[in-house]
């Protein structure tokens, strides 16, 4: 009788032991399963609009003509017959089927001349993100000298810290 008791206790503790890993990884389950909903249909990435960095932004002067404008930003997405001193500058990041990433700008002309320009949050150029990125490369690692947690341990039963 004690031996049933002591293989069916076993056994909980096996089963509970093998559990815990599985019940700790049902936050990421999304993330590795795939979704059966996608199964098999494959979305494209989509690029839309006009891409407008701020150093784009910072070349423009009240008072450009709309040629002048149109080298700076390009050509604009929208351009209203019932409203040309006004363009629109719209971009949109797809990704999966779903809207990562939605910006506009406005340019707004009077006289066929550059009044103003208002517009959501604009990215920094390329160049400066490529100089943030080298900066980030080339700096050292946070903590590099410092002892990892393992040595840290290891340094317990060693006999102090050296």
């Amino acid at each position: 009788m004690t031996s049933r008791k002591a293989s069916s206790s076993l056994r909980l503790a096996l089963a509970i032991v093998c559990a815990l890993p599985l019940l700790a990884a049902c936050s990421t389950w999304r993330d590795y399963v795939p979704d059966m909903r996608r199964f098999g249909v494959y979305k494209l990435d989509i690029n839309q609009g006009n891409y407008i960095t701020q150093d784009m932004v910072d070349k423009l002067r009240e008072g450009q003509n709309k040629q002048q404008v149109r080298l700076i930003l390009g050509t604009p997405l929208v351009v209203s017959a019932f409203r040309d001193s006004r363009w629109d500058y719209v971009y949109e990041y797809t990704r999966q089927g779903k809207v990562v990433e939605q910006r506009k700008f406005f340019v707004y002309f009077t006289d066929d001349k550059l009044a103003r320009w208002e517009g959501d949050e604009l990215p920094v150029s390329a160049a400066q993100l490529n100089r943030i990125a080298a900066d980030r490369a080339l700096a050292p690692e946070a903590g590099a000298g410092e002892k990892s947690a393992w040595e840290r341990f290891l340094d317990v039963f060693r006999g102090g810290n050296r």
